[in-house]
């Protein structure tokens, strides 16, 4: 499989309209797993911008392994802060994260 940052996924673009709303809150990346998915086909690699109640949807998705999310990321006013797994966050980053969200 090619890395998934390389090809063009289906579902949202990356300056999709979705990214955009005020209820988006984070982003997926992930490849589909089972036939009969309501994200697509088995193998379909996909992007979305999602809403926190659609993203928890996505996560027991995941558990039930429907799909295999690949990355991940917070979104706040359309700008992605991207998340990196098994890192700590710096202070700094920590303190600029909690001031973006309070503002939401």
């Amino acid at each position: 499989m090619k890395d998934i940052s390389a090809r063009e996924l289906k579902g949202h673009n990356i300056l999709a309209v979705e990214r955009f709303k005020d209820s988006t809150r984070w982003m997926i990346e992930f490849v589909v797993l089972h036939p009969c998915s309501a994200y697509g086909s088995r193998g379909d690699e996909m992007r979305l911008f999602l809403a926190e109640d659609s993203y928890q949807n996505a996560l027991q998705d995941h558990q039930r392994r429907k799909i295999k999310i690949k990355r991940y990321a917070r979104v706040v006013e359309g700008h992605i802060l991207d998340f990196k797994p098994g890192k700590k966050c710096t202070r700094k980053y920590e303190k600029v994260l909690n001031a973006t969200i309070l503002w939401i």
